[in-house]
């Protein structure tokens, strides 16, 4: 029986550091966008690899669940308060 709270502890710690992962991912990603924006005027990026392709779109989708997540988590807990 102690295995389980273990593995759920895990689990949870393997989540959160993805999300929160890939959350910096993106904020570091939209800097450099950013940054590039303002010395050329615009950005442009192409990515012919089908499987990075999906791999990205795959993080996407996590991360804005998570982001999700943490939002309506982060409100529960200041509305209880």
């Amino acid at each position: 029986m102690t295995t389980l709270p273990k593995v759920n502890h895990r689990l949870s710690v393997l989540i959160h550091s993805l999300g929160l992962s890939c959350l910096g991912g993106a904020i570091f990603l939209q800097v450099l966008v950013f940054l590039n924006i303002s010395q050329q005027g615009y950005f442009m990026a192409i990515e012919s690899n089908p499987y990075v392709l999906s791999s990205e779109i795959g993080l996407t989708i996590f991360t804005l669940i998570y982001f999700i997540y943490l939002y309506f988590k982060l409100m529960r807990t200041n509305l209880k308060s």
